[in-house]
């Protein structure tokens, strides 16, 4: 059934409303994530940070072989929340004209119309990403992060909310184009489903034994809803230390002497962001270290670009990430004596 309407957030920074607010989000996050997992098997830190990528905005990476589950959790993940969806099957072939729509002629009308594209979408799945060409890929541009499409120099909004969500293999580079570091900073997170385990695997047989569990999925939130909740995401606290603590992190990755790109202001914002969702979705109306800590390498994982030597040395940008986290000093709450 469809979760009832959720109320505005408290625009007064009144304690007991904000903590409402929170169960609210938390309550909503869960009945969301209890729907995905009636077609999503054994991956609940996925959805999670799926939620956290939605709460704040942002786009994800999904890396990972094929047959994992990539497209159906941005199926199960649309339909949950009754927003439009979209699918863009990523070749060579591939035009800018096919993402973004065209002005074409109407013959009975006697004028030009838009027809626009897929990316007029809620949410919008753009599978094997990495497999259009570069032109094509560059016209996700503007919409990922500006939340809106230039066609014939008229700008036209795309709906809200508005998630991209694209996949890639990363075993098979054949025929395909690596996203360019302008297109991989458009993404907040990126993620990797990983293999199911022996059990998980059998619940996924006998959960798709007769019929699709996808087909009978209904919403249990409106898009209206997800607006409320990213508003409420928010007014999360955090520390002036955690965001001294965010900023040094991201700059070590650029200082790093193996690194040769590290992670960008953009990357900044995202960690700062993803935080505030992490830990609304955990309950909490204020950010710990852990929280950032747990989302480092998801936020910078694809940002770093590695010199050639040291990947020569086999270095690798998770090993950074680990040695990072290790080298900045995690704020401590100072009490009194």
């Amino acid at each position: 059934m469809r979760g009832e309407t959720l109320d505005r957030p408290p625009e007064a920074a009144d304690e007991t409303s904000q903590l409402q607010a929170i169960a609210k989000l938390r309550e909503a996050a869960e009945r969301l994530t209890t729907n995905v997992e009636r077609v999503i098997v054994g991956k609940r830190e996925v959805i999670e940070l799926t939620l956290a990528t939605l709460l704040c905005h942002g786009h994800l990476l999904i890396e990972d072989v094929p047959g994992i589950g990539k497209t159906t959790l941005a199926k199960a993940v649309a339909r949950s929340l009754g927003c439009t969806f979209r699918r863009i099957q990523c070749t060579p072939d591939l035009m800018p004209s096919d993402i973004l729509g065209i002005n074409y002629y109407n013959q009975k009308s006697g004028d030009f119309e838009f027809r626009p594209g897929p990316v007029f979408a809620q949410v919008l799945l753009a599978d094997e990403v990495n497999r259009a060409t570069p032109r094509t890929q560059s016209a996700l541009l503007e919409a990922m992060e500006e939340r809106q499409v230039t066609l014939d120099g008229v700008t036209m909004p795309l709906p809200r909310p508005f998630l991209v969500l694209a996949t890639q293999n990363p075993i098979e580079l054949e025929g395909t184009f690596p996203l360019p570091e302008a297109q991989l900073d458009r993404f907040l997170l990126r993620l990797r489903l990983g293999y199911p385990d022996a059990e998980e695997e059998e619940r996924i047989l006998q959960r798709f034994e007769a019929d699709n569990p996808l087909d009978d999925l209904q919403p249990v939130l409106t898009a209206g809803d997800l607006l409320v909740l990213q508003r409420i995401a928010t007014t999360v606290h955090c520390d002036d230390s955690l965001r001294d603590y965010i900023v040094a992190l991201v700059h070590a990755s650029r200082a790093h002497p193996a690194v040769e790109l590290g992670g960008s202001p953009r990357a900044s914002l995202g960690l700062y962001r993803a935080s505030r969702a992490l830990a609304a979705l955990r309950g909490r109306d204020y950010v710990l270290p852990d929280d950032v800590k747990y989302l480092v390498p998801f936020v910078l994982g694809h940002r770093l670009i590695l010199s050639s030597q040291s990947r020569l040395r086999g270095a690798t940008a998770e090993a950074i990430i680990e040695e990072l986290l290790h080298q900045v000093p995690v704020p401590v709450l100072e009490t009194e004596t």
